[in-house]
């Protein structure tokens, strides 16, 4: 599957809750920035076209990346993950095949669990397949909404959920494999029609659950592996796992 696959790594985002003014994905772990872990997590899953999607301290992070045979967009102004991919389109849109993408934050992503993720989408030729995980405190992540045949119906932003749904554990770590040609015109319907008026990608799971189309969701046991770095503590106790698991 992977040889013809993409990989888009979003890392545009400032993470001001780092309490330093480096842009979060520039954070070290163990020696090397939060976005070379995924980044190398990626091809050593087979994955031979990575694109980086920069925006904060895009230079450095351009530089951090170097030799790595990485591919860059810009995204400025930055206006939510759905407009993210879209700085992609004229890398991606004529190509035909499964798109990866990935958070520069998750550095503890393994090459094994995107393969697992790649498989099931080309297999079950999905529209999207999805990575989910159960947490007891959710916080601000997405919530997964099935329905009630126990497929997933829609992702809820924290932000634009209500109360019901923000009692849903399963939450959407964002990581994603996309029938390319699909989420190409998915994306030409998202809009800013939310609370923070931004283009979320999470919305193209609705769009495609409208038209009929296959989504597929691959829960990950260990939450660990799939869940961004948003503070120095967080940051601490990744460190420490991956002292003590390596």
């Amino acid at each position: 599957m992977s040889c013809c696959s993409i990989c888009l790594i979003l890392a545009a985002g400032q993470g001001t809750r780092m309490k330093s003014d480096l842009a979060k994905v520039l954070h070290p772990l163990c020696g090397k920035p939060l976005v070379e872990h995924v980044v190398r997590s990626a091809q050593k899953a087979g994955i031979t076209k990575t694109i980086v999607v920069v925006g904060h301290q895009a230079e450095t992070v351009k530089a951090s990346l170097s030799g790595l045979g990485v591919e860059f967009v810009m995204q400025q102004p930055q206006k939510g993950t759905g407009h993210a991919v879209m700085q992609a389109l004229p890398i991606i849109e004529n190509f035909t095949g499964e798109l990866l993408v990935l958070y520069g934050d998750v550095p503890l992503i393994r090459p094994e669990t995107i393969k697992i993720l790649l498989k099931k989408h080309h297999d079950e030729e999905n529209a999207c397949t999805m990575l989910t995980t159960i947490i007891e405190q959710p916080a601000s992540y997405g919530r997964i909404i099935r329905d009630q045949n126990g497929a997933v119906a829609k992702i809820v932003e924290a932000k634009d959920a209500s109360s019901e749904e923000l009692a849903v554990k399963e939450i959407n770590p964002a990581i994603y494999a996309f029938d390319n040609q699909k989420l190409v015109k998915a994306l030409d319907e998202l809009t800013p029609n939310n609370k923070q008026g931004e283009y979320y990608l999470t919305d193209v799971i609705g769009i495609f659950k409208q038209q009929g189309k296959k989504i597929a969701a691959q829960i990950v046991e260990n939450s660990r592996e799939v869940l961004g770095i948003n503070t120095p503590e967080e940051l601490a106790e990744c460190e420490k796992y991956l002292g003590t698991n390596v």
